[in-house]
């Protein structure tokens, strides 16, 4: 049996079958390839990276060679179900624009970001003296693509103060779900907005 990371396994259950789903920012297509095949979604992905998109492209998908800082014009109001941004909206160099324009053009947004306050991340700052590495934050602090370093809490704090309605939201560690202090707990957290 296949594993499936905890966010996709989330995001693979938040989205309903058939639906029309934008993920911005799709990377390699892994999650947006899961959505097609297991809830037979129609779905399109943005991405910037070259070999990225090459790698969609192989895998049958419909994506665009596109910056999601630059908006979305193209797409009219409302026009997916679901918004996809997953482990991308802490490299958009926009966020404000990123999130008007995921809201505009979704009926839902699903947004996935690392806890930079995970406590595996706090010891390596403060015992360590160092950037942290860790699984959710794989990338050395002279080659990682991450331009803003959120937290859990600073997300909520940013959705409350531009009144962005938080419905859901879901909290994992290294492989499971964290239930309790997830700004301390969470590697990642994945939160469900709407209007």
């Amino acid at each position: 049996m296949i594993s499936i990371k905890p966010d996709y396994k989330t995001i693979l259950e938040l989205v309903t079958p058939g639906s029309s789903v934008l993920d911005l920012g799709c990377g390699n297509g892994d999650l947006l390839a899961l959505l097609v095949s297991e809830k037979k979604v129609r779905g399109q992905g943005i991405e910037i990276d070259d070999k990225a998109l090459f790698e969609c492209v192989a895998k049958g998908l419909n994506v665009f060679h596109d910056d999601i800082d630059t908006g979305l014009a193209e797409y009219g109001d409302k026009s997916f179900d679901f918004v996809i941004i997953n482990q991308t909206f802490q490299q958009v160099k926009r966020p404000d624009v990123v999130m008007r324009e995921a809201m505009r053009v979704g009926r839902k947004v699903i947004i996935g970001i690392p806890n930079f306050a995970h406590i595996k991340a706090r010891f390596q700052m403060f015992f360590g003296g160092r950037a942290p590495v860790t699984q959710a934050l794989p990338f050395e602090w002279h080659d990682t693509p991450n331009l803003h370093f959120l937290s859990i809490l600073d997300f909520i704090e940013y959705c409350s103060k531009r009144t962005i309605r938080i419905e859901d939201s879901y909290f994992f560690g290294n492989s499971r779900r964290v239930w309790i202090f997830p700004n301390l707990f969470a590697e990642t957290g994945i939160f469900v907005i709407a209007e």
